[in-house]
């Protein structure tokens, strides 16, 4: 992860996958800031968009392969708040990709300023059974090339 009001140019930021999230009023507690948990949404849109970039769309995942991508576990790390209205990027990196799961390293950013980072594993169920799974082979394949670029909002550049 990177410093706190450090600034993409700088030399040493590592490159992600990056999603735009505007703030919304409905993102926000009644002191304008952003609740805690929606950051774990927003870090959710971005794993989802990434996964979208590598050609992968979880519906079609489902019914042709009978897999699906849950949440196994969460950790994060608060560091400034967004308010209303706000423009915050998240940027996702795939850690590891394992036979049946991902780790993600995910991070928040307003203006070269870190809000939030995430340590997030990801893992491959059998969408009936809800047991443990291997990543289907052409979605490992997907997964290991990483996104296709690019979509008008979408950047594989830094924060």
């Amino acid at each position: 992860m990177r410093r706190m009001n450090m600034s993409p140019s700088e030399s040493g930021a590592e490159i992600g996958f990056t999603w735009p999230i505007r703030v919304y009023y409905e993102d926000t507690d009644a002191g304008g800031i952003v609740f805690y948990a929606n950051y774990l949404k927003f870090f959710e849109r971005a794993r989802t968009e990434w996964l979208r970039a590598c050609g992968v769309e979880q519906d079609r995942l489902a019914e042709e392969t009978g897999a699906l991508f849950i949440v196994r576990s969460t950790a994060v790390d608060y560091r400034a708040p967004a308010r209303l209205d706000d423009l915050v990027k998240i940027v996702s990196r795939p850690e590891r990709i394992g036979r049946a799961s991902v780790d993600f390293s995910q991070e928040a950013w307003r203006d070269g300023t870190l809000l939030a980072t995430g340590s997030i594993r990801v893992g491959c169920v059998d969408r009936v059974a809800l047991r443990p799974a291997a990543i289907p082979a052409q979605v490992l394949a997907a997964l290991r090339r990483g996104p296709k670029l690019t979509a008008p909002n979408v950047s594989t550049d830094n924060a």
